[in-house]
């Protein structure tokens, strides 16, 4: 699909939980891994259906095996790893230094 046909502007509903990005700039395909971090972690059950709706449970599930477990707040890892059948979380690699 061409990329101008697929630009899509997000919900108001998004505002508070974005609120360190200039909503006008933010592209849900482009910034896709974003969106779905700032949402699992301080969204609720609106955002979370619309990111299954949007991106599919599919596409999420194999987003979320690449993000390291620490993007994710302690209170929604257990949820997230139970609705998106995630086994196992990528881990962040340690500093050598």
């Amino acid at each position: 699909m061409e990329t101008s046909m697929r630009v899509a502007s997000l919900p108001e509903f998004f505002r508070p939980i974005l609120w360190s990005y200039d909503m006008r700039q933010i592209d849900i395909w482009r910034d896709k891994k974003t969106i779905i971090v700032q949402s699992l972690n301080y969204g609720d059950l609106e955002h979370w259906q619309w990111l299954v709706r949007t991106y599919g449970r599919e596409e999420i599930k194999k987003l979320l095996a690449e993000i390291p477990i620490t993007e994710f707040r302690p209170r929604v890892r257990r949820l997230i790893m139970l609705i998106f059948g995630i086994e196992v979380f990528s881990h962040a690699s340690r500093s050598t230094h």
